[in-house]
């Protein structure tokens, strides 16, 4: 490794790559990439780092030869970077075998995996083990808002890591998180995502007993018994494990959730002991977050004091249920990128500001919220708003009628149900909508893993005139 100096990283902009390259600056490398667009956060974070992005792809990039080039998972073989790096023979690594190389040797790696939830329970971790004087390592896939940035080497022995079930690169088809080499792990949820790469639920549950396997007889692994996709992973693998839940029988159970101005309390009881959080997080989902870094955080000596005092201190991530503004309308941004993400985004915006009309921007980008195969689940989970928006399906020309997902009909359907609901031909027109509709003491709710038309920067703009004016 004492030989590479100069890396090239293509498809830089996704969060993957962005810590990844935050990382390597770290240690000493010299740090270079490409994209087609780079949006913040990541666009942001580059800048800080002084890495230089070249826009577009090109066998050119790869001039002056680097001696590594890390490709991401959405570059396909003939792109003109991949190309270029097997006719020059430069070593190509995927984005996970690079962090695995780089990173993780001699460190104790902590995998949060599951379908919702690992980026908020992978950033938590990072700070409770802060807080806990370990310094330790991490690598996030998004913008912590109480850590400097998504990725840190730390000094100390843990390593925690965002553990992605999404394929690797175009020569590395298996889930990043195989790469990992896990020594504890917190299972977050498991269900049906990703339809692009994954047939259905079992295939996605073999990825995730694939990543099981990997743990010595020693190492904690604690799961969420609220999905039972999960539970069958765990009790097929045979591990020893904690389990924790906020409806479903567990070791560790969620009560008392009271959600206000004031913050998010709950208490988790488990065998033969209590304990008690307060937090600035919203809603459920963020008490099983907690609840479960908490477990895996105790079984590597952390005191239960150090892990609340912690809670209470954290904000979580960047566009996890983030309040953007909170004046006479609320603003709330949110990366849901599935069902039932939100389904659980909206209900955790419900449970801290009750009583009031909610609006759901929704943005049909990712390569599950733009497929048919979601269209009655994302309309139902949608229904936990009072007013709808849906703008245009991502990349509808990639997907046959019959695949892709209708916003009409959820609309239709969504009006049925006494919703408002509004399809919209693009951002600018949900803009436009929003101002002529939305009034004094509404929450808005954005939904989107992508920059939406620059929906969030330009409500923020127009919400913070109205409440200056």
């Amino acid at each position: 490794m004492s030989s590479v100096r100069d890396i090239h990283l293509t498809a830089i902009g996704g969060v993957g790559m962005t810590a990844l390259a935050g990382l390597l600056c770290s240690l000493g490398h010299r740090v270079r990439g490409s994209d087609l667009e780079v949006y913040p956060p990541a666009s942001e974070e580059l800048a800080r780092l002084g890495v230089d992005v070249a826009r577009g792809y090109r066998g050119e990039n790869l001039n002056p030869r680097p001696d590594l080039v890390v490709m991401g998972n959405a570059i396909s073989r003939d792109n003109p970077e991949a190309i270029a790096a097997r006719e020059a023979d430069i070593e190509t690594l995927s984005m996970p075998q690079a962090l695995a190389r780089f990173c993780l040797p001699e460190r104790v790696p902590l995998v949060l995996a599951g379908t919702h939830g690992k980026t908020t329970s992978s950033t938590f971790l990072a700070w409770v083990l802060q807080q806990a004087g370990r310094d330790p390592g991490w690598f996030i896939g998004g913008a912590p808002l109480d850590l400097p940035g998504p990725c840190a080497i730390g000094t100390g022995s843990p390593f925690v890591l965002e553990g992605d079930e999404y394929d690797s690169a175009y020569f590395d088809k298996g889930p990043k998180f195989l790469h990992y080499q896990p020594q504890g792990v917190v299972l977050t949820s498991v269900e049906f995502d990703h339809a692009d790469i994954y047939r259905d639920l079992a295939h996605v549950q073999s990825s995730f007993a694939d990543l099981l396997a990997l743990l010595s007889d020693e190492a904690p692994l604690v799961v969420s018994a609220d999905y039972p996709a999960g539970i069958e992973v765990a009790q097929a693998s045979g591990h020893d494990f904690v389990s924790f839940a906020e409806g479903a029988p567990a070791d560790w159970q969620i009560s008392g959730l009271a959600d206000g101005p004031e913050g998010l309390r709950f208490r988790a009881e488990g065998p033969g002991e209590s304990i008690d959080f307060v937090t600035p997080m919203l809603g459920a989902m963020n008490a099983r977050n907690l609840l479960g870094v908490a477990l895996l955080a105790r079984a590597f000596d952390v005191s239960t004091d150090v892990i609340c005092e912690a809670a209470a201190s954290f904000h979580g991530v960047r566009r996890r249920q983030e309040v953007v503004v909170d004046g006479s309308i609320t603003l709330v941004d949110d990366f849901a990128h599935h069902p039932t993400s939100i389904a659980l985004a909206l209900a955790a915006v419900r449970s801290r500001f009750p009583d009031r009309r909610h609006w759901a921007l929704f943005d049909p980008r990712s390569n599950t919220t733009r497929r048919s195969i979601f269209q009655n689940e994302i309309t139902q989970s949608l229904a936990g708003a009072d007013c709808v928006c849906i703008g245009p399906v991502n990349r509808p020309e990639l997907l046959a009628d019959d695949e892709r997902f209708s916003p009409e009909t959820a609309i239709e359907q969504l009006e049925a149900r006494g919703a408002k609901g509004f399809v919209c031909k693009d951002p600018d027109e949900i803009y436009d909508h929003l101002r002529q509709e939305v009034r004094e003491g509404d929450v808005v709710t954005i939904l989107s893993n992508g920059a939406f038309g620059g929906l969030r920067q330009r409500l923020a703009e127009w919400l913070g005139e109205t409440d200056g004016a």
